[in-house]
């Protein structure tokens, strides 16, 4: 089958976490040689995002938006072609107000003018932004547009929207034509960013889908607080800060691991934020776990339900996902800080004991089965840890 844009959530890497408005043609084509050299293009990262401050602060003569000089001196094209003779896609970034978020021209009024742009550069994403929009004119429609834009440009751009979760966007992105958006605020590179970015989307499964997935934001597995923004690395923002004000500045390698687990079972896009060029064996490790990424890319797309623990349900949870060949992926989290207990009865997903039926359990993560279970399952998860299974039905 021929493969649709937009059908699964889309993956990729993205400038913005790590570089903010450091880049240039010769990072985005050093980051496509190690998506090669590494693995992640045959694990499924397909997508090279350059994100904000790409572009001069003004249009041309002829109203066409134009790479820095200085970072792009021979424009976008060659960029694109670089990344296209890895077997990549190259994505960009634009956004639906007058300017971006980083003051440069934005895409508000020349929405038809900037697909066209995009489509002659070779662009296969586009990253909508939302700041500088206009107070009256509402984002709905300019989406809308965007997304018109895009959709008879010449070329097949997969469109990002990314309006921060608001304005009801839940109720009006799918129609509007996105293939994923983003319902959250910024991520930072703490465990607290997580744990609320994920519990902030929980009860909004339903919203996303084939051709329009909710995006949580982007992965910042392996970051270890190496971004030159300090917002990011947690210290910009007193939320995310330590008793002594000092920001967090990354997480354990365990916390990113949960993290992966979340997103992927809570069908986000998969972009990773990190400097692949020097990732840790471990960061690696967690990124192309194939079993996990197949739980995330399961065709049928569908959001996870939460089974909370009945003595401590605020931090204990299990997240259940249906999948196309009736197994089940199953992540069992702990946002605590402490060892607790996770009890899942085989009940609460439609298992009956008396229909004789129960499941074998085998571990994303050791990539072996663990077991059979009938009636329950019970394990104990270290704080900020999980366990992530897929699990196939079967009878006594």
């Amino acid at each position: 089958m021929e493969k649709l844009l937009g059908f699964l959530p889309p993956m990729g890497w993205n400038s913005w976490n790590t570089f903010t408005w450091e880049i240039s043609d010769k990072l985005i084509m050093e980051i496509a040689d190690a998506m090669v050299e590494t693995g992640l293009k045959d694990a499924g990262y397909e997508y090279v995002v350059i994100d904000d401050c790409w572009s001069e602060k003004q249009r041309d003569e002829n109203g066409c938006l134009v790479p820095d000089h200085y970072k792009f001196p021979g424009g976008i094209e060659p960029v694109a072609e670089y990344v296209h003779s890895k077997g990549l896609k190259f994505g960009i970034y634009s956004c639906a107000g007058t300017h971006t978020c980083a003051g440069h021209p934005g895409s508000f009024e020349h929405e038809f003018k900037d697909a066209e742009t995009f489509a002659k550069w070779g662009v296969d994403y586009l990253k909508y932004d939302y700041c500088y929009k206009p107070l009256q004119v509402p984002g709905e429609i300019l989406y809308k547009r965007m997304s018109t834009a895009l959709r008879n440009c010449g070329r097949d751009i997969l469109f990002s929207a990314c309006n921060w979760g608001n304005d009801n966007v839940y109720k009006w992105i799918r129609e509007s034509g996105a293939h994923m958006f983003r319902s959250t605020g910024d991520i930072q590179d703490s465990w607290q960013s997580i744990k609320n970015l994920a519990l902030s989307q929980m009860g909004n499964e339903c919203y996303g889908g084939n051709f329009c997935h909710n995006d949580i934001d982007m992965l910042v597995v392996g970051m270890n607080g190496s971004s030159n923004n300090e917002y990011i690395n947690g210290s910009g923002d007193d939320q995310f800060a330590n008793k002594d004000g000092k920001g967090l500045g990354g997480c354990t390698d365990i916390e990113y691991k949960t993290h992966f687990a979340l997103w992927a079972i809570m069908n986000s896009p998969l972009i990773i934020g990190c400097d692949i060029r020097k990732m840790s064996p471990c960061a690696k490790e967690i990124l192309t776990n194939k079993d996990i990424i197949a739980i995330n890319q399961d065709i049928e797309c569908r959001g996870p339900y939460r089974i909370s623990q009945w003595n401590n349900p605020e931090n204990i949870f299990s997240l259940v996902k249906p999948l196309a060949n009736g197994d089940f992926a199953i992540g069992m989290f702990n946002f605590g800080d402490a060892n607790a207990e996770m009890s899942l009865q085989l009940w609460d997903i439609g298992l009956s004991a008396a229909a004789g039926v129960g499941v074998e359990m085998y571990d994303c993560h050791k990539h072996e089965v663990e077991g059979q279970y009938f009636e329950r399952y019970v394990t104990t998860i270290a704080p900020h840890d999980c366990r992530m299974f897929r699990a196939k039905v079967i009878k006594k």
